[in-house]
């Protein structure tokens, strides 16, 4: 059976359980959600007990291997969860979980539990197998561009709708930005609001009355904020992580690596490396790398590296040496330089407080 997403685990679980189950991902409320989805199938169909492992250090695969052998002599049927937290089964794990990929359907039935997976990976034999098997599910990260049809999405499942036009989109904008970066917190507004509030359209002043600031920010994601351009966007996230006590050298190391890869790809490009080899020796994936390949050949090494004076300016300032021409405020010094970051790659669509200067060195 072919790889599935999250969002279309309902529709495979009507049609019948066709195990073993793989779901892997990192986004813990979807996996939660596709687990107990399959949960709930699995005991409709009558596997009323539930067996839980999970992978450690000295973990016995043929103590497994023998368990899901054994046949219940009062005809119980057991679904067998297995939870790989490293998402690495070593040698003997994956020849076990092969030889359970191809065990007849009976009174077993497999879940098998991972965290995200790299391509080398989902190319392994007993990941082939498992999937080839039965049905793999894939539960992919909501990005912050997906959120708002999202919740929107989530709303209207609960019977809320949100007002038409600009009303509307500014109510979802605010839900949005209070509950960025944090899913969890997204779900559970969603479900404050369907607990609080009759069915219908929403009222945008009694949304902003219940909806508390919940938004958390990922340091590693400022790059990929920076590459989309969004100016406005940028400076919530770094209000955000300060707010949330982020270190200010933490943010700048976060975007002086984005430049050094930056550069390094386009030093590449200029010697005739293609972007896809660039991108993978310099680990640059999902969202990321499209939105790199699409600003990187409108970006000059010679501007590149004055955005590399810039950061090393700043790395002066958050270490408290007052260079010339930058804040000496150091969350301030790292705004300047991603904004001028943002300004490089997209330089009518960055949003700069008042007297940000956006000069590059």
């Amino acid at each position: 059976m072919p790889l599935i997403r999250h969002d279309q685990l309902a529709a495979s679980l009507g049609a019948g359980l066709h195990g073993p189950y793989t779901v892997f991902g990192d986004e813990l409320l979807l996996v939660t959600e596709a687990v107990d989805a399959i949960r709930a199938a699995a005991m409709q169909a009558g596997y009323s007990t539930r067996e839980p492992h999970q992978v450690e250090r000295n973990f016995d695969w043929q103590v497994l291997l023998a368990q899901t052998r054994e046949r219940s002599l009062f005809g119980e049927r057991k679904l067998v969860e297995l939870r790989i937290p490293g998402g690495k089964p070593g040698r003997d794990g994956g020849a076990a979980l092969a030889e359970l990929a191809q065990q007849e359907p009976g009174d077993t039935l497999l879940l098998v539990l991972l965290p995200r997976l790299d391509a080398a990976t989902q190319k392994s034999d007993w990941f082939a197998r498992l999937s080839g098997r039965g049905t793999a599910v894939r539960v992919d990260s909501v990005e912050p561009a997906q959120l708002g049809a999202w919740m929107r999405q989530r709303l209207q499942a609960r019977g809320l709708r949100l007002p038409a036009g600009a009303a509307g989109q500014g109510c979802l904008d605010m839900l949005v930005a209070r509950t960025e970066g944090n899913l969890l917190a997204a779900h559970q507004e969603v479900e404050k609001l369907a607990l609080l509030v009759e069915p219908g359209e929403l009222d945008p002043e009694q949304v902003e009355s219940l909806v508390q600031g919940s938004a958390r920010y990922n340091v590693f994601r400022l790059g990929e904020t920076v590459l989309a351009g969004d100016g406005a966007r940028l400076l919530r996230m770094l209000d955000g992580l300060q707010g949330e006590g982020v270190a200010p050298v933490l943010a700048h190391w976060s975007l002086a690596e984005e430049l050094r890869t930056w550069l390094r790809m386009r030093q590449g490009l200029d010697s005739g490396d293609s972007f896809a080899s660039l991108a993978r020796a310099n680990r640059v994936w999902g969202p990321k790398e499209k939105l790199l390949q699409r600003v990187l050949p409108g970006l000059g090494q010679s501007a590149l590296e004055g955005l590399l004076l810039r950061a090393a300016a700043c790395d002066r300032a958050v270490k408290g040496l007052r260079p010339p021409g930058l804040p000496h405020e150091p969350w301030e010094a790292v705004r300047q330089l991603a904004l001028a970051m943002a300004q490089a790659v997209a330089p009518l669509g960055a949003t700069a407080r008042a007297g940000a200067r956006l000069v590059l060195l």
